[in-house]
């Protein structure tokens, strides 16, 4: 980066922040900050790949089969990054029926997926009987299905419009079947940058008391980023500094995404998209900073191929999801979905040994 170094950070140098890191030792924010108008790609890579090693050893590179099932697109929160969703009583809004989600589980087994990702959007019909009686008939039917289900968003509008505690909604939960949560919603953990891009959205220590309060009851879950729209660097770090204190805390967190804003087809136009090159100094960032997480997935799904094998040489240790079906980033342009035969073949072509996992990071 060419911009000139934030004064709080000039003092800094490269060399002493590497020495944190080739000695296991834990980076502060100033230094990830420092590390943001680091030019050196190449040796961020490095420092990337050595904490990489410290916390996931070897050459494996994991990858799993699921489906991203998207069981409603009805949604009242208005979302400005979000193309997906269509008001309550828009003639697009759907909420597929019990018989049509099975049909899909069904499928998602029959390819060789473990993995349903169930979300939606926050509907204002569906109560918690509702995802009670859902998962129960997944479950009941495929029981090897794990279900890594519902937002921190979707449970805590489950909750309110079902008059219950949160921790007596995720009990619930639990108990008809839903084994983790996913990171989606958690966009940049700053409420200066919430409240511009989703106002009526849960706030920042909304999301985190519903991942504090889902490890409680074993519920794990991941942690996500979504930068390149109207946040700073030093929102990033924020954020990252947010995800590593609750990851301390109580350890909710079995793995960390990150990927930039695709703002096509949404309602936040930003002058500029973030490039490739973005993506891999906030990856490897990420990596660096995150010393308490093991693993770091690529985002194959927004950044292609190519920068996600790219992304294996900056701190990612997983590929992520064979996705048989994908719709929230596909609504704003982005195709980028594979089989496994192909997600191997990138792995490979890379320098690295796939082998296929669980949710729960177990290999298969």
């Amino acid at each position: 980066m060419t911009v000139a170094l934030p004064e709080k950070v000039r003092e800094l140098s490269i060399e002493s922040i590497a020495e944190k890191v080739r000695s296991g030792e834990r980076i502060s924010n100033n230094d990830a900050l420092r590390l943001f108008y680091h030019p050196n790609l190449v040796e961020l890579s490095a420092l990337a790949n050595l904490r990489r090693q410290q916390k996931s050893p070897g050459r494996t590179v994991t990858y799993i089969i699921g489906r991203i099932l998207n069981y409603t697109n009805i949604c009242w929160v208005r979302c400005k990054f979000c193309a997906f969703y269509r008001v309550p009583n828009h003639a697009e809004g759907y909420l597929l029926s019990d018989d049509e989600i099975l049909q899909k589980v069904g499928d998602t087994v029959d390819k060789g997926g473990i993995e349903i990702l169930f979300q939606g959007g926050l509907n204002p019909k569906l109560k918690i009987d509702y995802y009670e009686s859902i998962f129960t008939k997944i479950i009941e039917k495929y029981p090897n299905v794990i279900l890594h289900a519902l937002s921190p968003a979707e449970i805590i509008y489950i909750a309110h419009i079902s008059k219950l505690k949160l921790e007596d909604c995720l009990a619930r939960l639990k108990s008809a079947g839903l084994h983790s949560i996913p990171g989606a919603g958690g966009e940049i953990l700053v409420d200066r940058v919430r409240k511009i891009i989703a106002p009526y959205k849960d706030t920042t220590d909304e999301w985190l008391q519903c991942m504090r309060a889902a490890s409680a009851l074993g519920i794990r879950s991941t942690a996500s980023m979504m930068f390149g729209h109207v946040e700073t660097i030093e929102d990033r770090v924020e954020h990252l500094s947010r995800i590593r204190s609750l990851q301390d805390e109580c350890s909710p967190f079995r793995a960390f995404i990150t990927w930039s804003f695709q703002p096509e087809e949404t309602q936040l136009q930003i002058d500029r998209k973030a490039s490739g090159f973005d993506y891999l100094r906030t990856l490897a960032i990420s990596r660096i900073y995150l010393d308490n997480i093991e693993n770091l997935q690529v985002s194959i799904l927004t950044q292609g191929p190519k920068v996600a094998q790219l992304a294996l040489e900056y701190g990612a240790n997983d590929f992520g999801s064979v996705m048989i079906e994908e719709n929230v980033v596909s609504a704003a342009g982005n195709k980028f979905i594979l089989n496994a035969e192909e997600f191997e073949r990138l792995i490979r072509d890379a320098g690295y040994e796939p082998k296929r996992r669980n949710t729960r990071y177990e290999l298969i």
